[in-house]
C-alpha cells in the first residue's frame, strides 16, 4: 500500500495563495505513474482539478486554469500545488492521489486523507 501524507491547507482570504504538498511512501518500491489534486465541497461531487504524469504533462479544471499551478519532484515523491488568485469557491477539502506500479508487480491507486482549505471573502 502507497500512503499519501498532506500539508498546507488553511484559511486565507480571498485573493491569497496557498501551496499543497503531498508525499508518497510505501513499504514496497512502487513507481508513480501519476499525482493529482482533487477537492470536494460540501453537497459536491468530487472533481479533479490538476494532474501531472511522470514525464510532465499536466491537465487543470477549467476553474482554476491560470491560478493553479501543479508540479512535482519525482526524487521524493511528491506532488504539489501552488493555488494563487485563491476565490471563495476554491474553498473544499482537498485530496492528493497517486497511481502507479510496485516494482515487483501490481497496480495501486491511493488518496491522501485530505487537507481544508477556506477562502474567505
Amino acid at each position: 500500500q502507497v500512503q499519501l501524507v498532506e500539508s498546507g491547507g488553511g484559511l486565507v482570504q480571498a485573493g491569497g495563495s496557498l501551496r499543497l504538498s503531498c508525499a508518497a511512501s510505501g513499504s514496497k518500491i512502487f513507481i508513480i505513474s501519476a499525482m493529482g489534486w482533487y477537492r470536494q465541497a460540501p453537497g459536491k461531487q468530487r472533481e479533479l482539478v490538476a494532474a501531472i504524469t511522470s514525464r510532465g504533462s499536466t491537465n487543470y479544471a477549467d476553474s482554476v486554469r491560470g491560478r493553479f499551478t501543479i508540479s512535482r519532484d519525482n526524487a521524493k515523491n511528491t506532488v504539489y500545488l501552488q493555488m494563487n488568485s485563491l476565490k471563495p469557491e476554491d474553498t473544499a477539502v482537498y485530496y492528493c492521489n497517486a497511481e502507479g506500479f510496485y516494482f515487483a508487480g501490481g497496480y495501486f491507486n491511493s488518496w491522501g486523507q485530505g487537507t481544508q482549505v477556506t477562502v474567505s471573502s
